[in-house]
C-alpha cells in the first residue's frame, strides 16, 4: 500500500493507510452502496409498488435500519483497523466477549464474494450495452427486437463469458493498486462521473414532456397503492442498497481517521445513496413514460424497456450510451468494494502482496461466476435444489443470488446490531463515535431494539414467502 498516503499503526504495528480526507471516504463508501440496486432495481420497485408512498417508507427504512447498521460496521473496522475477521474480534476481545462474535464478518465476507462473482455477469451486460447503444444497434427496434438483443446475450456463454471477464478484470485492476492509486483514485473519477452522466440524463428527461409526470409518480404518496408486501419489499431494499452485511464498511472503516464523526457521515452516505436512486427515477421513469411504456416492467426495464425508448427518440444513440456508461460506472465501483474486504483479509494473513492478493482472489471470484454465466444458458435447466418446493426451478445463478440476499447479508447485519448495541462498553462507544448524549442515545436504542426486529422481520418475509 502507498506510503505517501496518510497512515496509521495497528495493534499488529502494521502500518495501514488512511483515506485522504473524509470526502474520500463518503465518495468510496458511497461508490459502494451506489449500484445496480439503485439505478435498475430502485426505479422498477417503485414502479411497481404505487410510487410516493413507496419512497417515503424506503426513507423511514434507511433512517431506522440502513444508517444504524452502517455505523456498527465502521465503528468496528475503525476500531480494530485490521481486515473485517480481525478487527471483529479484536473488539470482542477488547470488550472482554467472545472472538467468536467473528462470525459475522466471516458470513459478510462470503456473502460479498459470491455476490460479486454473479454481479459481475450483470456487470457485463452493462458493458455490453455500451457498445450496442453506440453503434445504433436499438434504433427503430421493436419490443421484440430488443428482446432479442437481450435474448442473444444471456443465450451465449461465450459473450458472457468474455464481458464477466472484462468486468472483472476491471475490478482488480483498482483494487490491486491499493488504498490511495486504487479506491480513493477510482472513486474520486467515478462518482463525480456518475453524478454528472445521472444529471445529463435527467436533464434530457425534462425536454420529453412527461417530467412532471414522473415527479408527481415519485414524490406524491398514494397509500391505498402501498401493500404490506410493498413495505416488506422497502425494508429489505433500504438494508441491501447501503452494502451492509458484506463486511465492506468494515474494510472502509478500517482506513478511517479518528478525526472523523462517524454517525454524520453514515446519514450523508445515506442521504447520497437515495438522492441517486431517486435521480435514477427522474431519469428513468420520464422516458417510460413518454413512449407509453409500463412503470413496473421489472428487471426488464433497464435491458429491455429503455433500449425500446433509446431506440426510438431524438438523439438516442447519445443518451443511451450515457446511460449505459452510468451503469457500468455504478456497477464498477460497487464490484470494487465487494473485492476489498477478502483481499484485505488475505493481504493480511498471507505472504502475499497487495496485487497478488487482488489477482487470487480476483481470479477464484471469476471461476465461480463462470457458474452463473452457464446457468443463464448451458445449464439453464439444472435446478440443483429442485427436490425443496421453496427452490423448485431456481437456477445456480437464481440460488446464490437467493442465499446471499435472504440468508447471509440479513444474518450478518444481525449479528453486528446485536454485538455492537449489547456487547461494546456504551462509554468505548460514545467515546469512539463522537455523539451528543441524546443523538447517541437514540442511536443505541434504535441498534439494540428497533433495528434486529426489523432485520428479523425481513429475514423471515424472505424465507417464507
Amino acid at each position: 500500500m502507498s506510503q505517501s498516503n496518510p497512515a496509521s499503526t495497528n495493534d499488529s504495528g502494521v502500518s495501514r493507510g488512511l483515506w485522504s480526507s473524509r470526502f474520500a471516504f463518503i465518495l468510496a463508501a458511497t461508490g459502494s452502496a451506489v449500484g445496480l440496486g439503485n439505478v435498475w432495481k430502485f426505479p422498477y420497485i417503485v414502479g411497481e409498488n404505487g410510487g410516493g408512498a413507496f419512497v417515503l417508507v424506503y426513507l423511514l427504512c434507511i433512517a431506522i435500519i440502513g444508517v444504524p447498521i452502517m455505523m456498527a460496521e465502521i465503528y468496528i473496522g475503525r476500531s480494530g483497523r485490521h481486515n473485517p475477521i480481525g478487527s471483529m474480534r479484536l473488539v470482542a476481545e477488547r470488550n472482554l466477549s467472545s472472538p467468536a462474535w467473528r462470525i459475522s464478518a466471516v458470513i459478510g465476507m462470503i456473502a460479498a464474494f459470491v455476490i460479486l462473482s454473479f454481479y459481475s455477469v450483470i456487470g457485463g451486460w452493462a458493458a455490453s450495452y455500451i457498445g450496442h447503444a453506440a453503434m445504433g444497434d436499438f434504433n427503430g427496434g421493436n419490443a421484440e427486437s430488443i428482446g432479442k438483443l437481450f435474448g442473444d446475450l444471456l443465450a451465449s456463454p461465450k459473450q458472457l463469458l468474455a464481458w464477466h471477464t472484462v468486468f472483472m478484470a476491471l475490478v482488480i485492476l483498482v483494487v490491486s493498486q491499493g488504498l490511495k492509486n486504487g479506491l480513493e483514485r477510482a472513486v474520486s473519477i467515478l462518482m463525480p462521473a456518475l453524478f454528472i452522466l445521472l444529471l445529463i440524463t435527467v436533464g434530457y428527461a425534462t425536454t420529453t414532456g412527461h417530467f412532471g409526470e414522473a415527479v408527481s409518480f415519485l414524490f406524491t404518496p398514494d397509500f391505498k397503492a402501498l401493500t404490506v408486501n410493498g413495505v416488506l419489499i422497502a425494508l429489505g431494499h433500504a438494508f441491501f442498497t447501503l452494502s451492509l452485511g458484506m463486511a465492506i464498511m468494515m474494510a472502509y472503516g478500517s482506513y478511517l481517521g479518528r478525526d472523523v464523526a462517524v454517525g454524520r457521515t453514515a446519514v450523508t452516505i445515506g442521504l447520497m445513496d437515495t438522492a441517486v436512486a431517486l435521480l435514477a427515477g427522474l431519469a428513468i421513469f420520464p422516458i417510460v413514460f413518454a413512449n407509453g411504456l409500463e412503470a413496473g416492467a421489472g428487471p426488464g426495464l433497464i435491458f429491455q424497456t429503455l433500449p425500446l425508448a433509446f431506440g426510438n427518440m431524438p438523439m438516442g444513440d447519445l443518451f443511451g450510451t450515457l446511460f449505459f456508461v452510468l451503469l457500468l460506472f455504478a456497477a464498477w465501483t460497487s464490484g470494487i468494494s465487494l473485492l476489498e474486504p477478502v483481499v484485505e483479509w488475505v493481504e493480511e494473513n498471507t505472504n502475499m502482496e497487495r496485487t497478488g492478493s487482488a489477482i487470487f482472489v480476483g481470479v477464484l471470484c471469476w471461476l465461480l461466476g463462470i457458474a452463473s454465466v452457464l446457468s443463464l444458458n448451458v445449464w439453464a435447466d439444472v435446478a440443483p435444489l429442485d427436490m425443496f418446493a421453496r427452490f423448485e426451478g431456481k437456477t445456480i445463478f437464481d440460488l446464490l443470488d437467493f442465499f446471499t440476499a435472504n440468508i447471509l447479508l440479513p444474518l450478518s447485519g444481525l449479528l453486528t446490531a446485536i454485538f455492537v448495541g449489547w456487547f461494546v462498553a456504551k462509554e468505548s462507544l460514545k467515546a469512539d463515535l463522537g455523539m451528543s448524549d441524546g443523538t447517541f442515545a437514540l442511536w443505541l436504542n434504535f441498534l439494540r431494539f428497533v433495528t434486529p426486529v426489523a432485520v428479523v422481520i425481513v429475514f423471515a418475509y424472505n424465507l417464507l414467502v
